[in-house]
């Protein structure tokens, strides 16, 4: 709300001025004042656009009191459409204005608390407009209410849309070879769809600003192809509406806006959100803008990406106000989904093929460092290698006493200062390319650091990557800094939106190239390898890794209402620690998580790491995600985290009160069920190794009887080199079926007979965990 703005109050028929300033030149339409007050280019990006309390006047807009179904709120051009004024319908049943069956659909829509799919229906009872007409019925919620609006079905254009046409519009944007050529075909899409006289594909950058990246125009229009427009164009207000509200349709710039009847909603004395109405006025300031092009009509579709706002697609129309059906629109907003998808599919593509060949060359770098006998910083900063890996044209390196550096750099006062700015307690990495936003300095070093990557290595080392500015000259649509310039000039400027939007030209320096972000994760992936090979060269950070295995992996077994349990961990041959683990954690509701898991290699690498997705599975754990999103959660870690690494991991939540399992499995050796009947493998649905970055976890849900076991173990339990796993695996399934605990017989015991179940020397560490249902009237 601007200062000094009146809050909003409800309008009755009388009521309308609030909502009309005076008169504009002759022939223009009186400009629109929204309920919560004036606006100008000062306060537009404060401005509540989900709140303006009208509507556009094609349409008529209900809020309904779901629970009874009476109409409370009502937009005024009810009275042109249905002939009854607003005031008249307030206190009356949706099913005197849409009819009986009409309604019963639409306000089961509040019900399913999700926007309807349209009702078309032929309004028979009203005397307006709309009278014996076709309608489409749009509803959904929004608080408390259930929002209905009513729009004739638009008359025909030349522009039919069946769902044949759209799945074959859709074949030819799934076809399309990159982002640019989709963006292309989605243009050409949605104008055919919509009749529109430009339709444009318009893409934001990271700080907002938008470029026209693909257009389809009528051949008489001037292209905006190419063109830019900064980031107050669309203010964040909107773009958060976009986030919400996939399509935006304007039927005619200079309609004048409907007011709601009262103008807040009676029983929370607040004007109604309506973000997801397809009705919805629209901001003056935006208006203003759209006639300053020329523009009579206009229409957009978001673009996704990751859920934020990716782009959009931008219809205009020149040639006067322009509906396309409801059919067409939904199409558009298909079509827009569909692309959103495609786009993320595309640049991922795009991303992981660069992000392998950057894990290739880091491979062979750190390959090269290692076993190079110079110290792993002298040699790294030696390797062109090192630059090459990120696209850098400089790096410097930190040792907490040293300072080395490669390539072009600024002097050292500069490295230590960009080190500072940029740093995290966790070491995670940072970039930015723009360093003089960060460092007053920074914009002397332009030429050499105008750009910036740093990772932590350790408490005092760290290494940064540089770029220098990248001198770009930009085609604007208009003066960018139209905003800035008219507030400079002072209350007498009249503040709205620029008039002219010819080619303005902007040479951007101070800037380098962006970073991406699979520049950050090869560059977390080296300070991660670069870390274990200080580890490593180091004999008491080794004893210290061997230390926190020993610490992390419990000896003693919980005491746990109504379950047994006993576990043991063995070392493999020379006494070498792996990356086993197992771990019980209490979560809510009396369940227990049951996990082992084993991280590939043996040493500090593996126990460090091992301890590391330990603490991170608990935490997911304990958050209370199920088994299987914890394991594909902790796939993600391991594949953005860990390099090469690989890990593998069961989990097996039980409830000892009733004896239900959830079971999920990445990629390691089945469990055993031993009951009453035998002893069984479980084959819970595997998902991949850890690591690999693909696939979903599978659940199995079973049954524990009392008195019934539960065995989890780690391959190196079974896996020999002489002898086929599957043999293995029947051997351990058959020990465990002949051999059953004792009546009496300590459960450790038990287990720690079997650590030799299979012959052979085992290559790898071990570690068997036994569960037993109790019960709770048992011990």
């Amino acid at each position: 709300m601007s200062p000094g703005a009146s809050a909003p109050r409800p309008v009755g028929r009388a009521e309308a001025s609030p909502l009309l300033a005076s008169p504009g030149a002759p022939g223009e339409a009186p400009a629109y004042v929204p309920a919560y007050g004036q606006v100008d280019l000062t306060n537009c990006d404060r401005e509540p656009i989900h709140v303006p309390g009208a509507v556009q006047p094609h349409g008529v807009l209900l809020a309904v009191d779901p629970a009874g179904g009476d109409v409370v709120v009502a937009s005024a051009s009810a009275t042109a459409l249905l002939g009854v004024r607003p005031e008249e319908l307030l206190g009356r049943p949706l099913a005197e204005v849409l009819g009986r069956e009409a309604a019963e659909v639409v306000l089961a829509a509040s019900v399913r608390a999700m926007t309807a799919e349209p009702l078309r229906t032929r309004l028979l009872g009203p005397a307006g407009e709309l009278a014996g007409r076709e309608v489409d019925v749009i509803a959904h919620p929004s608080g408390g209410r259930l929002v209905v609006e009513v729009e004739p079905v638009a008359p025909g254009t030349g522009h039919a849309v069946s769902y044949r046409a759209t799945r074959a519009a859709m074949a030819r944007l799934t076809m399309s070879a990159g982002v640019g050529e989709l963006c292309r075909g989605l243009a050409a899409e949605v104008r055919a769809l919509t009749g529109f006289d430009r339709v444009m594909v318009y893409r934001f950058d990271a700080e907002w600003n938008g470029e026209v990246v693909a257009e389809e125009r009528r051949n008489d229009l001037n292209s905006f192809l190419g063109l830019h427009y900064p980031s107050t164009d669309i203010p964040v207000q909107a773009r958060r509406l976009y986030e919400v509200n996939w399509t935006r349709l304007i039927v005619d710039v200079g309609y004048v806006p409907s007011p709601l009847v009262p103008g807040v909603d009676p029983a929370t004395d607040a004007p109604l959100d309506l973000s997801h109405s397809v009705l919805r006025s629209v901001s003056p300031i935006h208006v203003e803008y759209l006639r300053n092009m020329g523009v009579t009509a206009s229409m957009s579709v978001s673009l996704m990406h990751d859920g934020r706002l990716w782009g959009l697609i931008a219809c205009h129309h020149y040639s006067g106000p322009h509906r396309p059906t409801y059919d067409a629109r939904s199409a558009a907003e298909f079509l827009g989904q569909v692309a959103s998808q495609l786009i993320a599919d595309r640049e991922g593509a795009e991303e992981r093929e660069a992000a392998l060949a950057a894990h290739d060359l880091l491979s062979a770098l750190m390959s090269d460092v290692a076993g190079s006998g110079r110290p792993p910083g002298e040699s790294l900063l030696a390797d062109p290698r090192l630059l090459q890996l990120v696209g850098a044209r400089g790096a410097a390196l930190w040792n907490g006493e040293v300072l080395r550096t490669a390539g072009r750099v600024p002097d050292a006062e500069a490295l230590h200062a960009l080190a500072a700015v940029l740093a995290r307690t966790d070491g995670a990495p940072t970039f930015t390319d723009h360093v003089a936003s960060l460092l007053p300095q920074g914009a002397a070093h332009a030429a050499t650091a105008a750009g910036a990557l740093r990772i932590g290595l350790g408490r005092q080392w760290w290494l940064l990557w540089l770029r220098p500015e990248q001198v770009e000259v930009v085609d604007w649509g208009g003066d960018p800094h139209n905003k800035a310039l008219a507030a400079a000039e002072g209350p007498g400027v009249r503040l709205s939106p620029r008039k002219s939007f010819d080619k303005w030209r902007e040479v951007v320096r101070g800037r380098s190239l962006p970073w991406n972000r699979w520049q950050a994760q090869t560059a977390e992936r080296l300070g991660n390898q670069f870390n274990s090979l200080l580890v490593g060269r180091v004999r008491e950070q080794i004893t210290l890794a061997e230390s926190l295995q020993r610490a992390v992996v419990p000896d003693a077994s919980p005491q746990l209402a109504g379950l047994d349990v006993a576990a043991r961990y063995e070392p493999a041959q020379g006494s070498q620690l792996g990356g086993d683990w197992w771990d019980a954690v209490e979560l809510s509701g009396g369940r227990v998580a049951f996990v082992v898991g084993d991280v590939a290699g043996h040493g500090v690498q593996a126990a460090t790491a091992m301890a590391q997705l330990r603490t991170a599975l608990r935490v997911y754990l304990l958050d209370g995600h199920p088994a299987g999103q914890c394991l594909d959660r902790l796939d993600r870690l391991v594949a953005t985290q860990f390099g090469e690494d690989m890990a593998t991991a069961v989990v097996a939540v039980v409830d000892a009160a009733t004896g239900r399992v959830e079971l999920a499995n990445a990629g390691h050796t089945p469990p055993l069920m031993l009951h009453a009947g035998g002893a069984d493998l479980l084959l819970a649905p595997p998902r991949p190794l850890l690591g690999v970055g693909t696939g979903t976890a599978t659940s199995l849900t079973l049954d524990l009887p009392t008195g019934a076991l539960l065995l989890l173990y780690s391959d190196g339990l079974v896996e020999r080199r002489a002898q086929p796993l599957d043999a293995s695996l029947e051997l351990l399934r058959s020990r465990v079926q002949s051999e059953p605990p004792a009546p009496g017989q300590p459960l450790r015991a038990w287990v720690e007979g079997l650590v030799r179940t299979v012959p052979g020397p085992a290559d790898d560490d071990s570690t068997v965990l036994a569960v037993r249902r109790r019960g709770h009237d048992a011990g």
